[in-house]
């Protein structure tokens, strides 16, 4: 009796875990025409080789596997290049192909569907869009536009450092946080007209 009651849950399992397995397998000889590619587990993929630091294990694979070679990462597909020439290959022959970001669903809500120049598909639009930002927001009439916004906002972070000093000869001043502000406040002036003091 105790056998029986464990014969089907083990039997369900055993069937699930043989079709995953064949779904993976029919998956994997679709894309015959991949670059080599180290054993992968299920579920993971590759992430169990991904070892600190990056780099040295990325160059350890390179050394077993060659210069271009496939990871899969979770869901994520990743092809390697790391050889110079075959990088140069990629980017100036093949630049089409490798032009395209990939699609995510923060891109689909964030962004207007994928629809804005940094998360847009290579394409006329995508082309159209960059011509737009070259000629009106690139364009050294537009840059020189703005020159006098610029300078306000240097002269009111220079104001805000000496006002955070008061006179002190060894005070303290995060120019990180400080230049990420004068960057945000130039871009909100330009936009908005409106600028905030931190």
């Amino acid at each position: 009796m105790e056998e029986k009651k464990w014969m089907i849950p083990t039997s369900l399992f055993l069937l699930t875990f043989l079709i995953l397995l064949k779904l993976i397998q029919k998956k994997q000889s679709k894309h015959k025409n991949l670059p080599p590619s180290p054993p992968s587990l299920p579920l993971i993929g590759h992430l169990h080789l991904m070892k600190q630091p990056l780099h040295r294990s990325l160059h350890n694979l390179t050394n077993t596997y060659g210069h271009i070679f496939f990871l899969h990462v979770g869901i994520r597909n990743i092809l390697v290049v790391s050889s110079p020439s075959a990088v140069e290959e990629c980017l100036s022959k093949n630049d089409i192909t490798f032009a395209n970001r990939s699609v995510t669903l923060a891109g689909k809500y964030l962004n207007y569907n994928n629809t804005t120049i940094g998360f847009s598909s290579y394409g006329e639009r995508w082309r159209k869009l960059r011509r737009l930002t070259t000629m009106e927001l690139f364009s050294s009439n537009r840059v020189a536009m703005f020159t006098k916004v610029r300078e306000e906002e240097v002269k009111l972070l220079i104001k805000q450092i000496f006002q955070g000093c008061k006179g002190e000869i060894m005070s303290k001043v995060d120019l990180k946080t400080k230049t990420l502000e004068l960057s945000f406040n130039i871009m909100l002036r330009v936009i908005s007209g409106e600028t905030i003091l931190w």
